[in-house]
């Protein structure tokens, strides 16, 4: 029998009545396993009114009351890593390692929100004018909601919703149709750590349910993580219906190779960076730039790695690599592949014939590499998502620098050197919001928070960090005056001497 994955609202599974499934495949097999509900206007709308109910109890509880229950939580997803990562794999195909490594990054989030506190302590200033006080305090939003990408079921959703309820809000999450079971299984432990009914709710769907969000008017804020046209249409729709936006888009990110640089260590970074997940990350370096006469030597020590990656289902441990999440996306990312040697790329590795024996039906597709890439290819120029690495040539510093500046996308980039002075100018020289030396993804951890520049940021907040706290929250100044005890009318002892 097919699995269904209902909506969670109101502390609740609630089944689906729009009449409305999308397919969920088994990447490894193609064999479709699950249907999720796809939420109508009317099923989002209950939502968001849960969580508005919720909202007036839950912004006014006492900071200890939600950390206590974020630390519940917090043990119950460290107790239940492997259950979720066994759902990662069996929707979205990556290995089991990769998917207890994205709970882990998670955790991370849910860590920070269990220390929220500091991030919540106001100012004072005292004396300001005579008997004059200033204070500043942040406050929770309201209903915020959160849109995520199908590359990290559990990671994304957990770069939001901890740091949201713990400042007080509620929320409503709207994550991938390709791969929900995640957020169910969230939903879940969330209710049995205690989270009140209707602070965390989930509706499944496609454009019906988010565009309803993002101009539903009880919504005060939204968080997004996609690609860079659908982040564009998140962030204006929504900011045209007066919400906050944070709205993450792609990326192409460059890894510069200096000539000092170790180039085994360079090449070890390369692989693992642009092949791990299958290249399904938004941080995934899918660009290398060599500089000066290393190419060569550098692509050869790519390939010869590149070729020993198992390549398999996820749930298998021997598995290095996993299938794409759809025989759609496969298809696409292999379209790169076979259109680049007329585009003047030179394809040193060819992964699109790639089957698996027994599991043919997948949504395989191997290890592909091309070289000399020009600037003009569109295995360069677009964001490809998938286990494609491209190989580009300068032969000075400067003009690799200027090669990824002319970049649209500012995600992240790295540079591989044992030069600190060209470390320090090329970190201070990037246009990038992350800058990795000598680390191939330079994902921040919890405590800094994570965003690019140009068109892979839309708004004015990073996620998670402080700015994930100040995104949740909204700032209040309050200037305060007493009269003086001491001045009291006449006739009314307070017991203050009037001699000061």
């Amino acid at each position: 029998m097919t699995k269904i994955v209902n909506h969670w609202i109101g502390g609740k599974s609630v089944e689906g009545t729009s009449g409305n499934f999308g397919p969920v495949t088994d990447p490894a097999t193609g064999a479709v396993t699950t249907k999720v509900a796809f939420a109508s206007v009317d099923e989002v709308d209950a939502a968001v009114a849960a969580a508005k109910d919720a909202y007036l109890s839950w912004g006014q509880s006492s900071l200890a009351r939600r950390t206590e229950i974020l630390f519940k939580f917090r043990a119950l997803l460290d107790a239940n890593r492997d259950a979720i990562a066994e759902l990662i794999t069996a929707e979205h195909g990556k290995v089991h390692s990769d998917a207890l490594g994205e709970v882990a990054r998670g955790l991370e989030i849910v860590d920070l929100a269990c220390g929220i506190s500091v991030q919540l302590k106001g100012e004072l200033s005292t004396q300001v004018a005579s008997r004059v006080d200033v204070s500043s305090i942040r406050q929770p939003l309201g209903v915020v909601a959160g849109i995520t990408p199908f590359n990290f079921p559990a990671m994304v959703p957990m770069w939001m919703f901890p740091i949201a309820v713990a400042c007080g809000n509620t929320f409503v999450l709207k994550p991938s149709e390709k791969d929900p079971s995640a957020s169910i299984k969230i939903a879940e432990l969330l209710a049995e750590a205690g989270l009140p009914d209707g602070v965390f709710n989930v509706v499944h769907g496609d454009k019906v349910a988010v565009d309803r969000l993002l101009e539903h008017p009880d919504v005060k804020a939204v968080s997004f993580v996609g690609s860079t046209p659908i982040a564009r249409h998140i962030h204006s729709t929504a900011s045209a219906n007066g919400k906050r936006v944070q709205a993450l888009g792609g990326a192409k990110n460059h890894m510069l190779v200096l000539p000092d640089a170790d180039l085994d260590a360079a090449a070890d970074a390369a692989v693992s960076a642009a092949y791990g997940s299958a290249g399904e990350r938004c941080m995934a370096i899918s660009a290398v730039v060599a500089v000066g006469a290393i190419g060569d030597e550098l692509v050869a020590k790519i390939r010869e790695r590149a070729e020993k990656i198992k390549i398999g289902p996820g749930n298998d441990p021997a598995s290095e690599m996993g299938p794409l999440i759809t025989a759609v996306h496969r298809d696409k990312v292999a379209s790169y592949v076979t259109g680049a040697a007329a585009e003047g790329a030179e394809v040193v590795l060819d992964g699109t014939g790639y089957t698996v024996e027994g599991f043919e039906d997948g949504h395989w597709i191997g290890i592909s590499l091309l070289d000399r890439v020009p600037t003009t290819a569109k295995a360069y120029t677009d964001e490809i998502f998938g286990p494609v690495l491209c190989v580009l040539r300068v032969d000075t510093y400067e003009e690799g620098v200027a090669l990824i500046n002319a970049s649209p996308f500012g995600n992240g980039t790295a540079i591989f050197t044992r030069d600190g002075g060209a470390a320090r100018r090329f970190q201070l020289e990037i246009e990038a919001g992350m800058v990795g030396v000598n680390v191939p993804i330079p994902v921040p951890v919890g405590y800094h928070s994570f965003g690019g520049w140009k068109d892979s940021l839309f708004g004015d907040h990073h996620i998670y960090g402080n700015d994930g706290t100040h995104f949740y929250t909204r700032g209040k100044v309050v200037t305060t005056r007493w009269p003086d005890p001491a001045d009291a009318p006449a006739g009314v002892d307070l017991g203050f001497p009037r001699n000061h």
